[in-house]
């Protein structure tokens, strides 16, 4: 027996990106052939870079201290968006789906050692690499 290889479906056609090929996924879209762009392609990105930077979440780190500033590691990442908080481990073993990003905290202390705290991402605080 023969693998099928993708540069195989392809090749035959299957999955073709001709004028002719109607993909069935058009039909839930209403079709954009009638209208003309909102502008050019420069001022489009712009738009598009506007909108990315007015809407994106923020970035946090759940930070685990050991003892009073003995030691700290970044134990998950955590998005926030409006209405709700994604958090992952570092380790990629766990995913939360939480309401606020403090709720993540109760998840990483540890003990009366080991407690975590929200360090927010900015970009200002970020060290300056050397590329001397």
């Amino acid at each position: 027996m023969t693998a099928v290889t993708r540069e195989d479906e392809l090749s035959s056609g299957k999955w073709r990106c001709d004028a002719d090929y109607r993909n069935p996924l058009d039909s839930t879209v209403p079709s954009p052939e009638d209208r003309p762009p909102l502008c050019g392609e420069r001022e489009f990105a712009a738009l598009l870079e506007g909108m990315v930077a007015e809407f994106a979440p923020r970035v946090f780190a759940v930070v685990q201290e050991y003892g009073d500033r003995v030691d700290g590691r970044i134990a998950a990442w955590g998005i926030a968006f409006a209405d709700h908080v994604e958090v992952v481990d570092v380790d990629g073993c766990s995913r939360m789906h939480l309401r606020s990003p403090e709720s993540a905290l109760r998840g990483f202390s540890w003990g009366r050692h080991i407690t975590a705290r929200l360090v927010w991402v900015t970009r200002a605080a970020a060290t300056p690499c050397d590329d001397g």
